[in-house]
């Protein structure tokens, strides 16, 4: 039935009423429009600009915008590589809490943790994104209205408010793998880090960075152009930030300053001034990190913040007080695996290293593409490099602890220094807390993920009964650092009846290397184990005790498994064991001939060539034999 509106009361009753849902649906915006946000995000790059105090850097865009907004002096990604931060910006939760931390890994996530566009798309936005996704995990239908090389905030209906990210992909570490005769920064003059050698490979890929760096300064500037002449500045957010620091070898990858610290600066026009950080051209020292950016935008938008996310929005109505620590973590990337924690809080980094015995430098094919890091490599080789340059290929300590204020590049570590012991043990406890508040999935074998991600979620895995992470965790600890006293503890939990503590109880053997007093009986016993990561984990405890026939019987057998994970854990193994792994050859041939593992929910993993990988160069080194 139609109801005629007879008169002007009515009217404004009802008036008020639509007016209440407005407010109630979109809180905090009464008095104005909701922004626009825009995303300006570029790629493996570290704050090295003008306006964070490199007189080097050509960056005249972004230090306009900094003189304009407002600086951070302490942003960081949660990880040193793109696809698992990604995967924090994109949820709102550690990458190391869902499962997937190890680079490119596509594991899935329950369903109700949502891409956060999506929630602004509920509210009314338009949301873009030009072009890169790379989240981790399987996309999400919903987060993007588009998502493409074409995607821009101008296709949205008039008067919409829009959040749109631009990635840029200039200061991308691919583009420091080619060689390139005339530069704009001259290499003889470009800074370069104490921890690198001045060969001249590493000046040409240093010159080259800020030479990227410039042209990705002008893609910036051109966008700011594009938003000021669409009329949009003025009921704009902007923020401009990297997906992580890099670009050359101990930046990108790597749990230091230079990984993991990142430019940011946020610029709010006039009408939003209430809701900025601080005045035109200052600096906040307040710390944030890739897990905080998801709430912080919706915050900014009025959208009620999910109760899940693991962030701490730090601006808009629901700002919440100021961390004292960010987390940060490293886990598998490309063909290398590796195991990290770290904690950072206004002036000390702390590193937990859960494989010590593993080199800094561990060889990837993709980053070795790059000159500098060859010549770095071969000056070690040939003695000629000082004890800082020297580090990066040798075995890491079990804890790193670094003074950032006094020490930058870190690289005096303070864990044995016993006026900092105190600060040491905070630290470590604070790395532990974050690792288990956060239900840390990153102490489960990889390749056991895969094989729980082709039923399930390794998140829900993480908070089962299956995973007692306490008792996980402390086995870990002990088990890798290098302290033979707590070996008799661990013999025991070689027994222990879930798989994953047999896993870390036997890395010990592994940590501790010829080192290791007598093996006990147990960890042969182990060979058999139903696990395939407990199997090779105690295979390569024994090898290094001189058990080379049954070890390599062992590995020899997990080259036929179907699980490209476990091949690739194998391999390793294998590779490790130089001109020793030559019977494992016809093996690792009809390996490659093979080709590729098993799918994991319905399409192959992107880490299933890896395993391959190292097989084709093994077989390349055992073939010259």
């Amino acid at each position: 039935m139609i109801t005629t509106i007879r008169n002007k009361a009515t009217v404004r009753r009802l008036v008020f009423v639509f007016l209440l849902g407005v407010l109630v649906t979109f809180p905090g915006w009464s008095q104005q429009a909701r922004p626009n946000i825009l995303w300006i995000v570029s790629e493996d790059t570290s704050p090295l600009m003008g306006c964070y105090g490199n007189a080097f850097a050509t960056t005249p865009s972004i230090d306009r915008l900094a003189r304009e907004g407002v600086r951070y002096t302490r942003a960081f990604a949660v990880a040193p590589v793109c696809a698992p931060a990604r995967s924090t910006l994109i949820t709102g939760m550690q990458a190391s809490s869902l499962g997937t931390e190890n680079m490119r890994s596509q594991y899935p996530i329950p369903d109700f943790i949502r891409f956060f566009p999506q929630y602004l798309r509920e509210a009314g936005y338009y949301t873009t994104n030009n072009a890169k996704e790379d989240y981790n995990t399987g996309n999400r239908r919903g987060a993007w209205d588009q998502s493409d090389r074409q995607a821009t905030y101008k296709n949205r209906k008039p008067g919409q408010p829009f959040f749109a990210v631009f990635n840029l992909g200039m200061t991308h570490e691919s583009q420091v793998h080619r060689k390139v005769a005339k530069l704009n920064h001259d290499p003889r003059k470009v800074p370069i880090p104490p921890y690198h050698p001045r060969t001249p490979e590493m000046e040409h890929d240093w010159a080259l960075f800020y030479d990227n760096m410039e042209a990705m300064d002008k893609q910036v500037g051109r966008l700011l152009r594009e938003l000021e002449e669409a009329g949009l500045a003025d009921s704009t957010i902007v923020f401009y930030y990297s997906d992580h620091g890099g670009v050359l070898a101990r930046s990108k990858r790597y749990l230091f300053e230079s990984g993991l610290r990142v430019p940011l600066i946020v610029r709010c026009p006039q009408q939003y001034r209430s809701l900025a950080p601080g005045k035109e051209g200052d600096s906040s020292g307040r710390l944030v990190s890739f897990e905080d950016f998801a709430p912080t935008v919706l915050s900014l938008a009025g959208v009620k913040v999910p109760a899940h996310m693991q962030g701490t929005p730090f601006l808009g109505k629901q700002a919440a007080p100021e961390k004292e620590y960010a987390f940060a973590f490293r886990a598998r990337i490309d063909e290398r695996a590796d195991l990290a924690r770290s904690v950072r809080n206004q002036r000390f980094r702390y590193v937990r290293n859960y494989a010590p015995q593993k080199i800094y430098g561990q060889q990837v094919e993709y980053q070795w593409q790059a000159p500098s890091i060859r010549s770095w490599q071969s000056a070690f080789q040939n003695g000629s490099l000082n004890a800082v340059q020297s580090a990066f290929w040798k075995q890491k300590p079990a804890e790193e602890l670094y003074d950032v204020v006094a020490d930058p590049h870190n690289i005096t570590n303070l864990a044995s220094n016993k006026t900092y012991a105190p600060v040491l043990k905070q630290m470590r406890e604070e790395a532990r807390q974050l690792i288990l508040n956060t239900r840390d999935a990153g102490f489960i074998p990889e390749s056991m993920k895969a094989e729980i991600s082709a039923t399930g979620t390794v998140y829900d895995f993480a908070r089962s009964a299956d995973y007692p992470l306490e008792r996980i965790l402390e086995t870990a600890e002990m088990a890798t650092s290098r302290d033979a006293g707590h070996l008799e503890k661990l013999t025991r939990r070689l027994a222990d009846q879930n798989p994953i503590v047999r896993y870390w109880a036997a890395t010990a053997w592994v940590v501790l290397g010829k080192s290791a007093p007598a093996l006990p009986s147990v960890l042969s016993a182990l060979l058999q184990d139903g696990e395939p990561a407990v199997r090779i984990t105690a295979a390569e405890a024994l090898y290094a005790q001189g058990k080379k026939a049954e070890v390599l019987a062992v590995l020899i057998k997990v080259l036929e498994e179907e699980n490209p994970l476990a091949r690739l854990q194998a391999v390793t193994v294998l590779e490790a064991m130089g001109k020793d792994a030559l019977p494992a050859l016809p093996a690792l041939r009809q390996m490659v001939e093979r080709g590729s593992g098993k799918k994991v929910n319905g399409r192959k993993p992107w880490t299933a060539d890896h395993d391959l990988k190292i097989a084709r160069q093994l077989i390349g080194k055992l073939g010259a034999v």
